[in-house]
Order: C-alpha cells, then sequence, then structure tokens
C-alpha cells in the first residue's frame, strides 16, 4: 500500500430508460422482450429515434453501454419493411467483426426471418464469397477489406451499392492518424461510387469517449452528423488504483521495473481466482508476462491453459479460441496488447491490470473498460513505469481522472494519401470534367499530373484509367507507405514447416532480425533466417534463460521549409525533412533479473521516411555558455521533458510524434531541439506543435519548476544517469531562453 498514491472509487451508476421509438419495426418488440430488453437506455433510444428520422448520427459513450442496439435496431427495421434495403458494417478488426455478427445472428434467429448476415474478410472462404455479393443484407467487413476487396471489383457488388441504405462503422477512435486519413479517403471512395450507383446511405458512427467525436466524425465522412452522449447504461461501482513501483536508487531516480511490478499484482490477483485481463504496451512485453503467469499455474504435466497471451501475429483460430475461453471462464487470466480493448465480448473479468501508460487517456478508459462490464465491481491496477510520461499521469492522478480523453487528430488532405486513393477512385470509375473526389481540394490538378504520369488517359470529358497495376494493392491503409506483412515460420520439424504468425514490416528489423528471440504465447524461438526479400522469417523452437531488444538508430535531413520566424533570439522552422532509421544491435537480456548479457550485430537495410518537422535553434551566445558535455545534456533534458507534454498537449499517442536533439544539426549547422509527425507525410503534429509552442515550452519549464528532484529523474528531466549532475540546471535554463 506505501506504493500506492491514489485509490480512487468510482460510484456504481444507475440506469435511464426510454421507451421504443415508434418508427421502430413492431416484429422487433417482442424479440428484444424475450431477451430481457423491455425498453432502452436513454441514449440508445435518442440514437435510433435520430437515424430513423434520416439523419447521420455518431453515438458516443464508454464501453460496454450497448452501443451495438444503436445500428442493429434501425438496421433490422428497414430490412424487414423493404428486404431490397442492404447495410455495410465497418469494424477495425476481423475480430470485433466476427463477434458483432455472432450477437446480430441470434437476434435474427430469434425472430425467425430470412435476412442475411455475412462477414466478407480475408478469412471468408472462396465459395462464399459470391453468396455474400448476391444475397447480404448485411455485409460486415474491416476498412482494409473495403479498400482492396470490395471497392475496386465494384461491378460485383451491384446489388449491394444499388440499394445500400446504412454504413456503420464502430469505434470510430481508433481512426486517427494515418488509419483515419486513409479511411476518410476510402469512404470518399464509397460515397462516390454509391452516387453513381443511385443510392445515399445514411451513416451510423460510434465511439468511445473522446474529446471531438462530432468533429472527428464529420472529418471522417465529409459532411454533418448529430451526436448522442446521454449515456443511460448502468455502471457497476469501480476501484481505480494507481500504483508507482518504489525507488531502488534514490540518486538516479531509478524505480523497480514494471513487468516484475506487474507480474506481482497480476500473480496475486490469479492465486486469489479473480479474473484478470493484463494490458501490456509492446508483443514483447506480453509474451515475456505470459511466460511468468503460465510458469505460476503450471500443472504436474506442464499444462498452463488457464493462463493465455493474445495479441496481433497470432493465428484467427488461436484468437477465438481465447475469446471463447474467456467467456467461458476456462481461462483465468489473459496478457494482451492493445488488441483486445475494443468491444470484443470476453465475458465479465472481474479486474484489469495496466502495465505502464497505454498511451492515451481514451486507451485507459477503453481498457480499464475491460472489468466489470456486467455491471459488477471491478478494480484496475495502472502500475507505471520508469517512462517520463507514466511518472507525469502517476503523479497527477486528477489529470487523468478528470481531463477530458484526447482529440483524435487526422488529415486526410495529406497528399500522399490523398493521392493513392485519387489513384484507386480513378481505377473504379473515371472522372468526368468537373468531378470532385469528395471534399478533398484540388481534383483538376490531380487529374493533371496523373495525366502527364501516364497513369489516366483524358477522352472525350473523361478521365481513364491507364496504368496496368492495380493501386489498391500497394498501399496499406495503416501506414502512408505500401506495406507487406511478413509470415513466420517455425522450422523446428524438419518434416512439417507451419505458419505461426505475422509481422509488418516497421517491426520486423527490432524483433525478427536474425539471432533475435521471437516469442509466441510464451514459447521461445530463435530466428535462423530473415528472408527481406520473400518477406519470410524462418524460427526455431529454443530454451533460453533470455529475451532480446533491438536499438534503433535515427537520423534526419532537411528537405524543404515551410515557414521560420526569429523570437529572442531563439530561430525556430517548419517544414519537411527525411528520417532514416536503422536497426544497428540488439541486447540479450536476463529473465526474471533484467540485466543485459551481452550484444549482436543487425545487418539490414536502413528505412527512410518524408514528413514534416518543426525545430528551435539555440542562438550561439546561448550555446557558447556550456562545454559540449553541458550542453549535450541539457538539451536532451529538453527534449524529454518536450516528450512528456507533446503527446499530452497535441492529444496524441506518444508514438505518434518524435523529439531528438542534435548538436550540430544538418538542418542548421548549430545546437536543435527537432519534434516531428512520426508517419510518413504527416497527419498535422508538427503544425499544430508550431502554432502552440509557447505552451509546449512553457509546460515542460513548469514541469522541471515542480519536480522536487535534485539533479533530476524519469518524472521531469530524466535520470541522473542519463543526463549527468548539470543536467536538469542545463535544460532549466535553456527552456528560460526559449521561452522568451
Amino acid at each position: 500500500m506505501r506504493n500506492v498514491v491514489r485509490w480512487e472509487t468510482i460510484p456504481p451508476r444507475e440506469a435511464k430508460y426510454a421507451a421504443f421509438p415508434e418508427q421502430l419495426d413492431e416484429r422487433l418488440i417482442p424479440v428484444l422482450q424475450k431477451r430481457g430488453i423491455h425498453q432502452l437506455y436513454t441514449h440508445q433510444a435518442h440514437a435510433v429515434r435520430s437515424v430513423l428520422e434520416g439523419q447521420d448520427v455518431v453515438v458516443v459513450t464508454p464501453t460496454a453501454s450497448g452501443k451495438t442496439m444503436c445500428y442493429n435496431l434501425p438496421v433490422l427495421s428497414a430490412i424487414l419493411q423493404n428486404e431490397d434495403a442492404r447495410a455495410l458494417y465497418l469494424f477495425p478488426t476481423k475480430a470485433l467483426s466476427a463477434d458483432q455478427v455472432s450477437e446480430l445472428y441470434e437476434l435474427i434467429e430469434m425472430m425467425g426471418v430470412d435476412i442475411k448476415t455475412y462477414t466478407y474478410d480475408g478469412d471468408t472462404p472462396g465459395a462464399a464469397r459470391k453468396a455474400v455479393r448476391q444475397a447480404g443484407h448485411i455485409v460486415v467487413t474491416n476498412p482494409d477489406m473495403l479498400h482492396s476487396g470490395i471497392l475496386p471489383h465494384h461491378t460485383k457488388w451491384v446489388k449491394l451499392f444499388e440499394n445500400l441504405r446504412y454504413i456503420v462503422i464502430d469505434e470510430i477512435h481508433t481512426y486517427r492518424g494515418v488509419f483515419g486519413s486513409n479511411l476518410a479517403n476510402v469512404l470518399r471512395r464509397l460515397i462516390r461510387l454509391c452516387s453513381f450507383y443511385g443510392s445515399k446511405p445514411q451513416f451510423i458512427l460510434c465511439s468511445a469517449t473522446i474529446a471531438n467525436p462530432q468533429e472527428l466524425a464529420e472529418t471522417l465522412i465529409g459532411r454533418p452528423v448529430h451526436m448522442v452522449d446521454d449515456n443511460g447504461a448502468p455502471m457497476g461501482a469501480r476501484h481505480f488504483v494507481f500504483y508507482n513501483p518504489p525507488v531502488v536508487n534514490r540518486q538516479l531516480g531509478i524505480r523497480r521495473g514494471v513487468i516484475p511490478e506487474t507480474r506481482n499484482i497480476a500473480s496475486m490477483l490469479l492465486k486469489n481466482g479473480i479474473q484478470t485481463i493484463t494490458f501490456a504496451r509492446s508483443r514483447l512485453t506480453v509474451e515475456v508476462l505470459t511466460k511468468y503467469l503460465k510458469d505460476l499455474v503450471r500443472d504436474p504435466i506442464g499444462n498452463a491453459g488457464r493462463v493465455r497471451g493474445y495479441r496481433g501475429g497470432y493465428l484467427p483460430t488461436e484468437r477465438r479460441e481465447i475469446e471463447k475461453g474467456l467467456r467461458a471462464g476456462s481461462i483465468d487470466a489473459v496478457v494482451s496488447t492493445n488488441a483486445l480493448e475494443l468491444g470484443i465480448d470476453i465475458g465479465a473479468l472481474d479486474a484489469c491490470v495496466l502495465c505502464g501508460y497505454p498511451g492515451t487517456i481514451a486507451s485507459a478508459w477503453q481498457q480499464a473498460g475491460r472489468a466489470g462490464r456486467r455491471k459488477g465491481t471491478s478494480i484496475v491496477f495502472y502500475v507505471a513505469s520508469s517512462a517520463a510520461i507514466d511518472q507525469y499521469i502517476v503523479s497527477h492522478p486528477d489529470y487523468f481522472l478528470r481531463q477530458s480523453p484526447e482529440n483524435a487528430l487526422l488529415n486526410p488532405d495529406n497528399l500522399y494519401i490523398m493521392l493513392s486513393h485519387f489513384k484507386c477512385a480513378a481505377f473504379e470509375l473515371p472522372f468526368e470534367d468537373g468531378d470532385a473526389f469528395g471534399n478533398a481540394p484540388g481534383t483538376p490538378e490531380m487529374l493533371e499530373y496523373l495525366t502527364e504520369a501516364n497513369i489516366v488517359r483524358h477522352v472525350d470529358g473523361r478521365y481513364h484509367w491507364s496504368a496496368e497495376d492495380f493501386p489498391a494493392s500497394e498501399i496499406s491503409l495503416r501506414s502512408a507507405s505500401a506495406e507487406e506483412n511478413f509470415m513466420i515460420i517455425d522450422i523446428t520439424n524438419p518434416q512439417k514447416h507451419r505458419v505461426i504468425g505475422e509481422m509488418d514490416r516497421f517491426t520486423v528489423p527490432m524483433l525478427l532480425h536474425e539471432n533475435a528471440i521471437y516469442m509466441h504465447e510464451a514459447q521461445q524461438y530463435q530466428v535462423e533466417k530473415l528472408d527481406f526479400d520473400a518477406c519470410k522469417a524462418f524460427i526455431r523452437r529454443v530454451d533460453t534463460g533470455y529475451y532480446t531488444d533491438a536499438d534503433l538508430n535515427v537520423t534526419l535531413s532537411l528537405l524543404d521549409i515551410e515557414r521560420e520566424e526569429e523570437r529572442g533570439g531563439v530561430h525556430r522552422g517548419l517544414g519537411e525533412v527525411r528520417v532514416s532509421t536503422l536497426v544497428t544491435m540488439f541486447k540479450k537480456i536476463k529473465f526474471d533479473t533484467h540485466e543485459t548479457l551481452g550484444f549482436g550485430h543487425v545487418r539490414l537495410p536502413e528505412t527512410d521516411m518524408h514528413t514534416t518537422a518543426m525545430w528551435w535553434t539555440l542562438p550561439d551566445e546561448l550555446a557558447a555558455k556550456y562545454d559540449s558535455d553541458t550542453l549535450k545534456n541539457g538539451m536532451l533534458g529538453v527534449t524529454n521533458l518536450l516528450r512528456i507534454v507533446a503527446p499530452l498537449s497535441l492529444m496524441c499517442a506518444p508514438q505518434d510524434v518524435a523529439v531528438l536533439y542534435q548538436v550540430k544539426s544538418p538542418i542548421t549547422n548549430k545546437p536543435t531541439i527537432i519534434l516531428y509527425d512520426n508517419c510518413p507525410g504527416g497527419v498535422g503534429l508538427s503544425h499544430k506543435a508550431y502554432g502552440m509552442q509557447q505552451l509546449l515550452l512553457e509546460q515542460a519549464l513548469q514541469i522541471v519548476n515542480d519536480c522536487s528532484c535534485p539533479f533530476g529523474c524519469p518524472s521531469c528531466a530524466g535520470p541522473m544517469g542519463e543526463i549527468g549532475m548539470n543536467g536538469k540546471r542545463t535544460a532549466w535554463e535553456l527552456l528560460k531562453e526559449l521561452v522568451k
């Protein structure tokens, strides 16, 4: 208890009800009553009524508040009244699609009507695809499949496009940054095709609690929406415990590791028979924690199925089996990345442990909401790591508990992203003179560019696709550049090689380089060979006492300056940069003690990214006050502080924005601190930071002033071991000059 910074009890909330809307088809009401639903929550009734009146709607309520009813009821009502009506459901992940379809099936089965509902994604068998295209009343898919499997083949989906009445988009708070900017352009293509086929579908969008749901929904679909946020769902009492691991070295400001502390708390819950979900930020942490907890519950013959890991890269059958085990109660503990954060039904869990800050307040509340979903009392432990942002949150619990969650920021008009989808739109349907691409700017200029590049041909007032390639296959919605996933192949048994998972190209150099220890369901594998050209990694089962972690080197070069100004002798700039990343070495880290056992080299190609950045250049007379080591430590301290305040002020995830310093920068040839968007093309974070740079610097200065440590710690400028004895003082002096 001495490490508990705050124990917050959130009281239970009673349900608020409203009657079924009159416009709802009356055949639905007896079926709902059979399921024990005699009236709707206020937000459900409000949403259904608004949809049936013809409005585009966004529903914003917490986890487990019954948002599914807000779209299932109006969609089923419309199909009951007109059997030609069609609906398209979009979920961010396949797992969520499968989960929601099962709930819809139950309703349809109980009604005894012939409403055909199908999931259409990469796992749909070839034989079933034709039936879905011809007869599906409700087609459930994900943005990736809509982009590459439905829109380019719209001539096979005529029945759907001609009669499309509703488009449902769930969990819209996940569509931010690059993914959201891509989806907004996919929807521009979808609306364009609907218009061609003569349909004008309505949108029903759902979101967890974020600060700007209406703005996000309107940016995604390009038109006004009506917001429903009067939550009427009940909630059981929830205990929220802020836990800060004890300090083990006061001089260096080092605390006990977040993984061992999370392990202790999760083990305590497991031993007491409390069904628990533990969220970790990385795949590696998930596997390490899964191994620890499995070792705790292993029976005499070695089975440990009561504890499971869950993350992206597991095969779909494995993930479905884990979800089913959680609902049935046969699994006592699951350790997951944010893959289980979304609204998949995993039953009534009692406790949730957050291993480190998930990156955003919205994500933290989503993860916390996985416990106590059935009105019972639940408990959430937030275990802080030594990372600066974790220490800020744990030492300012009110910021977390009272702050309105983050804005979801996206930029559909990012030129990289928009041009890619513009090509897809031209492939799907010729543009005519005077046509627009939704509300996107610059359609004539883009058509002119594509004509000059011989990608489209202008004939009789229409622009026809003339390139040979298939544009949608080259675009990944989850990054601004094309990428292909790597297959992970287990070659332990020479007679039978098997695929056990997959990984995206960006993560591969960090986790699948040769001699890396790759972990899957707590089993260790060594990477024997990485075939970068064929996108395959070959692994063999091993039993070592360590795991590996790689180091990433980053270099920047200037491409173009957009804006510059000088204030108080400090030069400030905004422009485009090239970011080059290279993995050069990896560490071997021992289980249990987490000490470093040794190093190894990584030989993989460098990757480049063009993005937007802003920077502060220190005046010569200020830099001249310090020797090179003191200046370097002070700049590192300022960088560490900006890494804390930038995600909180820009309302983004910490990984969306990067901050670094260069003692002699290739951009300015002087000491410079640089903040950049951590995705190709950028999504507007640097522009936003440039506009609020004074506030960022003042907040960074405030953190140094408020922190009582003498020489720096993870909660402010960084631990003394990293920034030296004078690092905190120098960072404070540099910030005082920058703020002027």
